[in-house]
Order: C-alpha cells, then sequence, then structure tokens
C-alpha cells in the first residue's frame, strides 16, 4: 500500500511566520497559500478553507500533516475566499461566516463572523493535562485519538447516521463509531448552536455527547481529521453535501413501490407474485430476489435449477413495468468458484492473526454453515473483480442494472475489527469506511458501461455513501409500534448525516403474523408510514419462519396477505404514492441539486421556531407536506405540532390552522394525518 506523502513547503515565497507571544508555552503560527498553521510540542495542527463558511481541521503529533489517508471529504474543495491575520499571540482564519480563532497554546474556537459569539470550543481535559487533543500511543507511528469539545447546556445534537436507540436529539448519549445491522455509524453532527461537523475519520472508535463535554474517540489512527461549517440546518446541509459529493438523481422507477419478503425461492414463485400485482391492478414498480438465489456464496450468479431462465423472467418483468433488483453479498464460500483465485490475489480483508475467514454462514451443498471470507472493498482491484462477475453473470447477459448489497457492514462475526487488514490501511483505522467502498464499487462499475440511473440498497453506509447512489434501509428491526416509533428518529438522523435516500423494511423485519389482528394494525400504519417515506419498500421475515439456511422462506408479504380490511387501506397506499410520484421527484431533484434531504425534521424549514427542535414524532417530506404517523395501537386520533411561520392545511378535511399551535385531528386506521403548506396542492385526497 502507498503510504500518503507528507506536506512540502511551496516553491517560492516563505510561509509568513509569527510566535504566540502570551503565553509561556509558546507555539508558532504559519501562514501559507491561505492556510494556517500552529505548531508547538511536538504537534502541528493544520487550519484551511473548505467550501463556503467551513473549514478542516487536522492535527498531528510529531510531524507534519499527512495527506492522502482514508476520509469522507473529496479531493478538492469548492473555491472560497478566505483571510488569515496573526498578532497578540493569536491566529484567525475567516472564511465566510465562520471564523477560526487559534491561541498560543493552539486551542482553537469557532466563531460566528458577525457578531463574534461562540459557535464551538476545544475543551482541555484539565488545566494541566491533557489538552483538548490527546494522543496515547498504540504503536507503529499510530495513536488512540481524542477531541475534546466544551458542552453546552441548551445544545441539541442530531444526525451521526441510523441508530435504533429512538431519540432525535442525541445529547447526552455515547454511540459506538461502527457498523452493525441496523446500527449505521456516519460521524457528521448537527448542533441546534449552528454548526455541522464531521469528523473526518473512518476509525473504530465513539462519540461522547455527555454534559461536561463532546469527546470523539478513535481508538488507532495517524492524525485528527475533522471538517465543520456554520449555518441554520438547511444551509449546513448544502455546504457537507458540496464537500462529501451529492446524492445522483433517483431513477424515476426508484420513486414507486417495491415488493419484496425473505425470501421468493424460485422464478416461478416470483414471477407469480408479480403477475398478481398487475392482475389486481396495483402499482408496483421494483420486485426483489434475495439472497440464497446463487449457486454458492460468492459466485454471483444464478442458481438455474431455481431461477432457470433469467432473460425470460427480465423480459416479461420489463414488460409489466418492474424493474428485477438482485441480492450481491460481499462475502465468499470457500465452495465458491472464486474463491480459490481471490485468494491467490490479496482480495480478501487480511486478517492480523488466524485465516482470512469473518464469519460463519449456510451453503449449499452442504448440511452445516462454511467460514466464509469477505471481498476488500477498500483495494480497487478487489472492486474490479467482484464488479466484472457481477458484470458477466448479471448485466452482461439479462440487462440486470439494480442491486441490494446485504450484509455490507461488513457483517463480521465475531467483530473483531482489530483483527482485519484492509488494503487502505488496520481494520481500526479505516473498518467504518467499507460499506461506501462497496456501493462505489456497483456505482463506479455501472459508470463505465454508460449507465447514469444507479441506485443501490445497502445495509450500511458511511460519510460520502450518498454520491454513489447508495440508498439506505434501517436493517433487520422489530415488528412492533415501539420500533415503528423509532424509525422517525433513525430516519431523521440518517437525512441530517447526508444520506438522502432511506427506508425501513414495512411492517418490520423480526417477524409479524400476517393472520393477527394486532400485527396487521402495525403493518397497516407503518404501511402508511411507508408510502411517505423517501423510498417506499414492503420486506420482512414473516411468520411462519424457517431456519437459516438454503431452503428458508418466511411467510406471505404482498399486500393482500393481511386480510380484506388492511388490504384495501394498504391499496389505497399505493395509490397515494403513485399520485405523490411527481412530488416525489421534485425533492428527489432538490436532493440532487443542492444536498437537501427528502425526509426533514421540522426544524430543517422552521429553525427561528424553538419549538420544531423537541418534534421526534413527525417529519417534513420535502418543504409542502407534513406527515404525522400514527405510532400507538388503538389510537383513532393523532395531536402534532405544526410549525410557527405557515398556515397548514389538512390534507383530507381541507380545514387550516395557523402555525405556531398544537393541534388534534381525526386519525381511523385508514388515515394518517397530513398537512399541506401555504396552500400547496398534492394529489393527497383521490
Amino acid at each position: 500500500m502507498n503510504q500518503p506523502a507528507e506536506i512540502q513547503p511551496p516553491a517560492g515565497d516563505e510561509p509568513k511566520v509569527g510566535l504566540a507571544q502570551s503565553s509561556p508555552t509558546v507555539g508558532t503560527f504559519r501562514e501559507r497559500d491561505g492556510v494556517l498553521e500552529w505548531s508547538g510540542r511536538q504537534e502541528t495542527v493544520r487550519i484551511e478553507p473548505w467550501g463556503p463558511d467551513a473549514v478542516r481541521v487536522r492535527a498531528r503529533l510529531g510531524g507534519p500533516i499527512l495527506e492522502g489517508l482514508p476520509g469522507a471529504l473529496l479531493d478538492e474543495p469548492p473555491a472560497t475566499g478566505s483571510t488569515i491575520k496573526m498578532e497578540g499571540g493569536r491566529g484567525t482564519l475567516t472564511v465566510g461566516s465562520l471564523t477560526v480563532e487559534v491561541d498560543a497554546e493552539g486551542l482553537i474556537r469557532f466563531l460566528r463572523t458577525d457578531d463574534g459569539s461562540e459557535l464551538l470550543s476545544e475543551a482541555r481535559a484539565h488545566f494541566w493535562w491533557p489538552g483538548p487533543r490527546l494522543y496515547t500511543a498504540v504503536g507503529n507511528g499510530y495513536h488512540r485519538l481524542e477531541q475534546r469539545f466544551a458542552a453546552y447546556d441548551d445544545e441539541k445534537l442530531f444526525g451521526l447516521g441510523q441508530h435504533q436507540h429512538g431519540r432525535l436529539d442525541q445529547k447526552g448519549l455515547v454511540l459506538d463509531l461502527v457498523q452493525r445491522n441496523a446500527e449505521v455509524g456516519i460521524p457528521v453532527l448537527t448542533s441546534s448552536r449552528g454548526y455541522t461537523l464531521l469528523w473526518n475519520n473512518p476509525a473504530i472508535g465513539r462519540v461522547e455527547l455527555a454534559g461536561n463535554g463532546t469527546r470523539w474517540v478513535a481508538d488507532s489512527a495517524r492524525q485528527l481529521d475533522y471538517w465543520i461549517t456554520a449555518g441554520a440546518p438547511a444551509d449546513a446541509q448544502r455546504h457537507y453535501s458540496a464537500v462529501t459529493g451529492r446524492t445522483p438523481m433517483l431513477p424515476q422507477w426508484a420513486a414507486g413501490f417495491w415488493q419484496c419478503k425473505l425470501r421468493y425461492r424460485t422464478q416461478d414463485e416470483l414471477l407469480a407474485v408479480a403477475r398478481e400485482y398487475k392482475r389486481r391492478g396495483l402499482p408496483i414498480d421494483v420486485i426483489v430476489c434475495d439472497f440464497f438465489h446463487w449457486t454458492h456464496l460468492g459466485d454471483w450468479k444464478f442458481d438455474l435449477k431455481e431461477w432457470p431462465d433469467p432473460a425470460e423472467m427480465v423480459r416479461e418483468l420489463e414488460e409489466l413495468g418492474i424493474k428485477l433488483v438482485v441480492s450481491v453479498w460481499p462475502s465468499v464460500s470457500p465452495l465458491s468458484e472464486n474463491h480459490e483465485l481471490m485468494e491467490q490475489r490479496g482480495y480478501f480483508i487480511g486478517t492480523q492473526y488466524g485465516p482470512m475467514a469473518h464469519a460463519d454462514w449456510p451453503d449449499k451443498e452442504v448440511a452445516s454453515t462454511v467460514q466464509v471470507s469477505f471481498y476488500d472493498a477498500t483495494n480497487p482491484e478487489a472492486r474490479d473483480f467482484l464488479w466484472s462477475r457481477v458484470k458477466r453473470n448479471y448485466l452482461e447477459p439479462y440487462g440486470i442494472t439494480a442491486f441490494w448489497l446485504d450484509a455490507c457492514e461488513p457483517e463480521l462475526k465475531p467483530g473483531f475489527q482489530e483483527n482485519l487488514r484492509y488494503w487502505a490501511g488496520p481494520g481500526l483505522e479505516v473498518g467504518n469506511s467499507y460499506p461506501a467502498e462497496n456501493s462505489r464499487t456497483f456505482y463506479e462499475g455501472l459508470r463505465a458501461t454508460g449507465e447514469e440511473e444507479i441506485i443501490t440498497l445497502n445495509r450500511s453506509a458511511w460519510a460520502g455513501s450518498q454520491r454513489y447512489g447508495a440508498a439506505l434501509w434501517s436493517g433487520d428491526i422489530g415488528t412492533d409500534f415501539a420500533t415503528l416509533r423509532s424509525q422517525i428518529a433513525a430516519g431523521l438522523n440518517t437525512a441530517l448525516s447526508g444520506i438522502p435516500w432511506w427506508n425501513t423494511d414495512i411492517g418490520g423485519f423480526h417477524g409479524g403474523d400476517p393472520d393477527d389482528p394486532a400485527y396487521r394494525e402495525v403493518m397497516v400504519r407503518w404501511f402508511q408510514f411507508g408510502a411517505l417515506s423517501p423510498l417506499m419498500r414492503l420486506h420482512g421475515f414473516r411468520d411462519p419462519g424457517m431456519p437459516l439456511g438454503p431452503d428458508m422462506t418466511g411467510g406471505p408479504n404482498e399486500v393482500w396477505s393481511y386480510g380484506e380490511e388492511a388490504g384495501a387501506i394498504m391499496e389505497r397506499y399505493l395509490r397515494l404514492r403513485e399520485r405523490l410520484k411527481p412530488y416525489v421527484l421534485k425533492v428527489m431533484r432538490e436532493a440532487h441539486e443542492e444536498g437537501l434531504p427528502v425526509m426533514r425534521p421540522l426544524f430543517l424549514e422552521f429553525p427561528e421556531d424553538q419549538a420544531t427542535w423537541t418534534v421526534d414524532d413527525a417529519y417534513l417530506f420535502g418543504a409542502d407536506l407534513l406527515v404525522a404517523p400514527v405510532l400507538t395501537a388503538g389510537a383513532t386520533a393523532r395531536t402534532t405540532y405544526l410549525p410557527a411561520g405557515a398556515t397548514w392545511t389538512d390534507a383530507w378535511t381541507g380545514e387550516t390552522y395557523e402555525g405556531g399551535t398544537t393541534v388534534t385531528v381525526d386519525a381511523p386506521l385508514d388515515r394518517i394525518p397530513l398537512f399541506l403548506r401555504d396552500g400547496a396542492r398534492l394529489p393527497v385526497v383521490e
């Protein structure tokens, strides 16, 4: 692996140098090409403009700043002007509305340029030692890194990816920075104080949002690296997406209804479901061919015993107006035809100790599980190899261009990242970037074939995943009202983490009896929420289930599987989604062009209304539609807050309310409360 090059002084003029004179511990400031550097006590801190109203901060102990380390930021930031001053023992760098102040001892404060008020400040752990940045050696130039910031009593904190704790405001929580099924670590944080911060480091670690300080921790890395911007949440989303990459435009076919279950075992079974949707006249845009459709895990091709004519299947689905999505896992069984070659070429994630086997998993033609390996998505040659097989076995013969990227955390058993050795670096240093690099495999592969409509469905993500056309779903979750409620916060925090394409398994994943009246109520309410989610996808492992293995499937999971009353309501919301498609695509274009999320917390549009910062059970779908899902069993009414600064019209009844009020509206089983902003016209009612 190539080692990153150290920064060298540019040719030409020598950098401007100033001494910090106001402290017994004297640091040195340097200005070079619009960049401010402070050095002292063997540490170098580099602060540089990185887009409008934003800077990037890097710090390293024992040498100059390293370039080329793994991270989420694009290689070149948007051009922006800045000014630097070095006087009075301080250095300041101003980029638009953000001013960065560094004192003589290297302590950094971030200020609003217009009034000098503090947005965020580093904080020392102790007046003597340690300071705001702590480097604890772990060997070979790596350190356990800690970055401390001050805490503010009135601050609310959002983002950080997708979690199942059910909290929108995450102040007071400790969150692991690691990828797990249903727990997605994306280290970008939006504050009610008017800043957004990206911890630009894919290392395994954690973030502590405590009452006595905020602390970011990387268990093993070579230098500190973070990015910060000033501005209201919507502006911050624009700035963040400009430096990490914006999502492509959502393909039109992906804006409709996706049908799947665990799992359709044969070509005949899948086609029978597709035909039945069309026979009933129900809208459907996508159907999914899930796992175990393959010969062996890691062959990445259909088992022709169960899928005898994929070309004919794709042809018929196209005639029905249905897109086929196929599941591709990043793991490779020792029985796979690709295993030996990939091992010889070094395409698997390596291990520090023991064999290159990362999980146990069932495979065909064996009675027990086998030890599978994950391909190394950080290795460009491994990405090219996997794509060559997907292209050869799915795209070229059948024209399949849409893929479900399951288990892409990667799903390790056990999850010992410290034992992994990636092409890009040790597991502890780079492990969180894996899902983004996996989606990159498919994005770059499809682009190379000329494909422009690209979307993959991913179970995990990292900062920047959105630029590779990655949609995220909330993983293998429960099937009750409590789990449904927690998805609102999960989706909104994902949206504030730069991932606009998000969805859940409608009805949840683990179980659910289609014949149980109580579960039918959960399904109806979840289906309503799904119809007003960025992507609408029905999935789950319904009762009666079967043991994990190549023969497994779950119970029926189609719209008509839930009885006459529930089925009729679900059909109604299928048709609502179909009517809203033009609006969905309009909002998706805003995500593509401006970086604004589709599913928005109320404060994104109404930051001046302080009440909106505490609403965690309702959201805006785009700018014009407020959605208040019903989240409790037996409810027939719903109370929700309507933001000040707009008038709101009940989309079902036409009654109008002034913003800044809490209203209670009827919510019988067939109705999810919806409110239109300032006279917006959307075809909610048929």
